[in-house]
């Protein structure tokens, strides 16, 4: 009897020591405010109008996830992360529906080789340049995503992905998506027509398919990085109307950030080639505007690609980040998408440069809860010669 009470009380120590080596972490954003956009154009009435009222998900999309570690030995941990999107103003799903749609992968990392995942996760241009942009990849419009739409939250299903350890301040990546699972749209002498892409048939044959490339460096106040994104349109896909194939919609990004203290600044450049990934949807969200006379955005809308032959666009942005005593920051950026001449078939006819001024405010409560204000003007709104899109919004944020 004495042994086996003694066993019993033996026994939570044995579990409590087992467990510890095990973490599940509950955490989450909800993030609401009050929005006024107006859109005004001269050369497409239809798509001027205004609206005020709720916006939620303005500075970071609502979520609430669970991360996972469990320790295996030799400093080698199995990781996972399921995240979900939800819109705060009514409760219902993002991410097209998915319980999980913001993130879903399991994996194996390591202080010394770095980590491997599997499943639903950002490309490398999100991961490296959000810490980047001034307004950290949020505010609709006014984010870096708006002109660079590669890291526009840009996320790939299916997708295998490695990352090194940091190796004196440089790190690299590589991820290959099997069906990314984005809405494809095709364009041509101004015509867009939907395609395939969306579903996953575990056939590679029958799937779009991507590829994302990275390598930052960060060390003391600099950071710089560069990245690369291509996504391969569906074998079965018609070519273009009139002959021809379908070319792969490709971005590189090149850009940096210096922080002063006083003040943070950030450049970037990119080019488009073959296509637009994941452009900004001016449209809904508290965006604004749009490319072709469907109605629809870059990429068709926010998660989609534009496959179009010939169509190449250059970006910049210029940002800045001033903090103001020990709660609060002001920050502002200017960014410019401007298409090639030979660009055509987007916004019915030659497409229009885009060009955002924007600034923001944040004035922080506690650690986990904020208040946010911004403003932003965007002139060729969507590439659409005539529009513009004046966008104002303030709101809290809270992290938990």
């Amino acid at each position: 009897m004495k042994k086996s009470r003694l066993a019993f009380a033996i026994l939570p120590l044995a579990c409590s020591a087992a467990f510890a080596q095990s973490s599940v972490t509950l955490y989450g954003v909800i993030d609401i405010g009050i929005a006024y956009q107006s859109i005004n154009s001269s050369d497409s009435p239809q798509f001027a109008g205004s609206r005020f009222g709720i916006n939620n998900g303005v500075q970071s999309g609502p979520r609430f996830g669970l991360r996972g570690s469990e320790d295996m030995g030799n400093g080698v941990r199995a990781t996972f992360t399921l995240e979900n999107g939800f819109d705060a103003g009514n409760g219902s799903l993002n991410q097209s529906g998915r319980m999980f749609g913001r993130q879903a992968w399991a994996g194996l990392e390591s202080n010394q080789w770095g980590y491997i995942r599997a499943g639903r996760q950002y490309n490398f241009a999100t991961d490296f340049f959000t810490p980047i942009d001034p307004f950290q990849a949020g505010f609709g419009q006014a984010n870096m995503g708006a002109a660079f739409g590669s890291m526009n939250t840009t996320r790939y299903s299916n997708m295998l992905k490695i990352q090194s350890p940091n190796w004196s301040g440089f790190t690299l990546g590589a991820g290959y998506s099997f069906a990314p699972q984005m809405s494809a749209f095709y364009v041509n002498n101004g015509q867009v027509f939907s395609g395939t892409g969306n579903s996953y048939n575990f056939d590679t044959a029958d799937n779009t398919r991507a590829v994302t490339l990275g390598v930052n460096f960060a060390s003391g106040p600099l950071t710089v990085a560069a990245t690369y994104d291509q996504i391969m349109p569906n074998p079965n896909t018609p070519g273009v109307p009139g002959g021809g194939s379908m070319p792969a919609a490709r971005e590189w990004i090149l850009g940096g950030t210096y922080n002063w203290q006083v003040v943070q600044l950030a450049l970037a450049v990119g080019q488009n080639n073959g296509g637009i990934i994941n452009g900004q949807n001016f449209t809904s969200g508290g965006n604004a505007a749009a490319i072709d006379g469907s109605g629809g955005t870059w990429g068709g809308s926010s998660g989609g690609v534009l496959f179009g032959d010939g169509v190449t666009l250059t970006s910049y942005l210029v940002g800045v980040t001033v903090p103001y005593g020990q709660a609060a920051s002001f920050f502002g950026s200017w960014s410019l998408a401007h298409p090639s001449s030979s660009t055509v078939g987007l916004a019915q006819g030659a497409a229009n440069n885009q060009v955002t001024y924007n600034l923001g405010y944040q004035y922080n409560f506690t650690k986990r809860t904020n208040l946010y204000s911004a403003v932003s003007y965007a002139t060729g709104a969507g590439l659409v010669s005539g529009v513009s899109s004046t966008y104002l919004v303030t709101g809290i944020r809270h992290q938990f």
